[in-house]
C-alpha cells in the first residue's frame, strides 16, 4: 500500500510538471522579466532599491519562506544546545576565564547603540539605500554579540527575545493575509505607494523590511546568548 502511494504521489507531481511545461511558449517571445521589474519598481511600487521590490513584494512568499527557515534553524540550535546550558547565576561559567579588558568595555559602551542605531537605519531605509531587514538584523545582532563578549554579567532574556520575534513573524503574516483582502493576492502592496525617494513610500514593503529586521535580529541573538551560555564542562566532555 505503501508503495503504491508513493507510485501514486510521482504520477501526480509528474504530471504537473508536464502540465506546466506544456504552457510555456518554447520558439515564442518572451516577456523581459528585468525590464518589468526595472519599471514596476519605480513607476508603481515608488521604491527606488529595485532588489527590495522584488524580495519583499514580487517574490515576497518566497521572503516569507527564507524567514522561516531562519526561524526553524534557530529553533534548532536552541533545541539542541538547551540541555547543555549553563546553569543562569548572573555570571556565564565560559566566560569567567578570560575578562575583556576595560578599553574594550569602554569602547563596547560607545559602540552598542551606535550599532544598534546602524542596524535600524539600514532596515528602515532597504527600500531606498542597499541593505534591508537581513543585513540590518545581522548588524543589530553583532552589537548584542559585542556586548555579551565584553561583559560576563550581560545576559539576553529570551523570554524578550521570543516575543519580538513572534511579533515580527505575525506582522509579516498579517500583511500578507491582508494583500489578499484588498488585493487580492497574498503580500499585495495595499497601502498609498507614496512619493519616489521619500522614507514614507512603498507601501507596506517599508514595514515588512522593518519586522524583517526584527525578526532577524531577534533570532541570531538569541543563537549567540544561547551559543556563549553553554556550561564550560559540559563543552569538555
Amino acid at each position: 500500500m505503501k508503495k503504491l502511494l508513493i507510485f501514486a504521489l510521482l504520477l501526480f507531481i509528474g504530471f504537473e510538471i508536464l502540465t506546466v511545461l506544456a504552457d510555456v511558449p518554447f520558439g515564442e517571445d518572451r516577456m523581459n522579466v528585468s525590464k518589468f521589474y526595472l519599471e514596476k519598481s519605480p513607476a508603481e511600487l515608488k521604491v527606488a532599491n529595485v532588489v527590495t521590490a522584488i524580495v519583499v513584494n514580487f517574490r515576497g512568499f518566497d521572503t516569507l519562506g527564507e524567514v522561516t527557515v531562519l526561524f526553524l534553524a534557530a529553533a534548532g540550535i536552541g533545541s539542541i544546545l538547551y540541555r547543555r546550558r549553563s546553569v543562569h547565576t548572573g555570571l556565564n561559567p565560559k566566560r569567567t576565564s578570560t575578562e575583556a579588558s576595560s578599553i574594550v568595555q569602554a569602547g563596547a559602551k560607545v559602540l552598542f547603540p551606535l550599532i544598534l542605531l546602524l542596524g535600524a537605519y539600514v532596515f528602515v531605509h532597504g527600500h531606498l539605500t542597499p541593505g534591508g531587514g537581513f543585513q540590518g538584523g545581522a548588524i543589530i545582532a553583532t552589537g548584542f554579540l559585542l556586548k555579551l563578549i565584553s561583559y560576563r554579567k550581560f545576559s539576553v532574556k529570551h523570554s524578550t527575545v521570543t516575543w519580538v520575534e513572534s511579533l515580527a513573524g505575525i506582522v509579516f503574516v498579517v500583511l500578507g493575509l491582508l494583500g489578499i483582502v484588498y488585493g487580492g493576492t497574498f503580500l499585495e502592496n495595499f497601502l498609498p505607494a507614496g512619493e519616489l525617494n521619500s522614507l514614507i513610500s512603498g507601501g507596506v514593503i517599508g514595514i515588512i523590511y522593518v519586522a524583517v529586521g526584527f525578526k532577524v535580529g531577534s533570532e541570531l541573538t538569541g543563537v549567540l546568548d544561547t551559543l556563549l551560555n553553554i556550561s564550560q564542562d559540559e563543552e569538555t566532555q
